[in-house]
């Protein structure tokens, strides 16, 4: 089963740019940058990845990400994912980004999108950008964010919501999301990880949400799991993630199979990949060993992941019969 995983093709929709900072480049740009990190040694740092919840995760991800400063900063941060992820024979990548994780701190909105945008051009991996918007802060500062995201509206393709979400709902942020439809913009949404499923319910009503990043809390509620089902409604799932910050104890305790056979659009994705354990690849092979997945079924799932991404239907049916081909050739 890992050699199909392996030569799968993928597509991978849910993962923060500024979640893929290996602790060697945080070192390595650290000390280019004169910055002085709270860990000692790369060891010491993944020695404190061992998360009780998504804000304990939070803590220390934000820490990581004070070493971005620069342009070529960003730059080498998305090469390295690229780079990384071309091994897993990923074939399209829709990257999430924290602007205000970083101009809060003094960096300019220009200096960070210009150097993940760069990594992105001259990849050979597709790829679309979704601007998040950090749901602790207020509405104010994530519509003064959009505002200042316009100039550069031609390089994003949709925005999201996500960090902590218990206590800061979906509503709290309709009039921003209104807005950015307003401007072209596709809107996705982080609910239901943590929160409840409700929070699934207001992403979908209340911000017009076309994708529900997480969502596996959507099982609490049947009328939900039958909305999303008969909608088509996709969920990006990130299986290392859920149980590296505990909402499930072990991945043989995951319900994305049970979210799978009642039907839902489900992918595998990797989430913040550096502090969890792993990239899509190793996400999906987690799951089909905790899971027993047969090898169909990781590829309707890993087809579930074009069938949700913000291609073509041209870019879409290419990749379509490209894995179509794949699975042939294994049977």
């Amino acid at each position: 089963m890992d050699k199909f995983i392996e030569r799968l093709p993928k597509v991978e929709l849910h993962c923060h740019i500024e979640g893929t900072l290996e602790p060697e480049l945080m070192f390595k740009i650290g000390k280019r940058n004169g910055i002085e990190l709270p860990f000692n040694s790369v060891d010491e740092v993944k020695a404190a990845y061992d998360f009780t919840n998504l804000q304990s995760f939070l803590d220390i991800y934000y820490q990581g990400t004070n070493v971005l400063l620069h342009e070529e900063d960003f730059y080498e941060m998305t090469a390295a994912y690229l780079t990384r992820i071309k091994k897993q024979n990923v074939r399209h990548t829709e990257i999430f980004f924290d602007p205000q994780t970083h101009t809060g701190r003094g960096v300019p909105f220009e200096t960070l999108i210009k150097g993940i945008t760069r990594a992105l051009r001259e990849s050979d991996i597709s790829s679309k950008l979704i601007l998040c918007f950090l749901r602790h802060l207020s509405a104010a500062e994530a519509m003064k964010t959009l505002e200042e995201a316009l100039p550069y509206k031609k390089w994003i393709t949709a925005v999201g919501l996500d960090s902590s979400e218990k206590d800061n709902p979906p509503e709290k942020f309709k009039e921003v999301f209104d807005r950015a439809r307003e401007e072209g913009f596709l809107a996705v949404a982080h609910a239901g990880e943590e929160g409840s499923a409700d929070y699934i319910w207001q992403a979908l009503k209340l911000l017009n949400a076309c994708r529900i990043d997480h969502g596996v809390r959507c099982i609490e509620d049947p009328k939900l799991v039958q909305h999303l089902k008969s909608r088509h409604i996709p969920l990006t799932v990130c299986p290392l993630s859920n149980v590296k910050l505990c909402l499930f104890k072990e991945m043989k305790d995951h319900n994305i199979k049970e979210l799978f056979d009642a039907g839902l659009l489900v992918t595998i994705n990797s989430d913040d990949p550096a502090y969890f354990g792993g990239y899509i690849e190793e996400n999906f092979k987690a799951v089909a060993a905790a899971l027993s997945l047969t090898k169909e079924q990781i590829y309707q799932i890993a087809r579930n992941g074009i069938e949700a991404s913000f291609l073509s239907k041209d870019e879409k049916q290419e990749l379509f019969n490209e894995i179509d081909h794949y699975l042939y050739s294994q049977v």
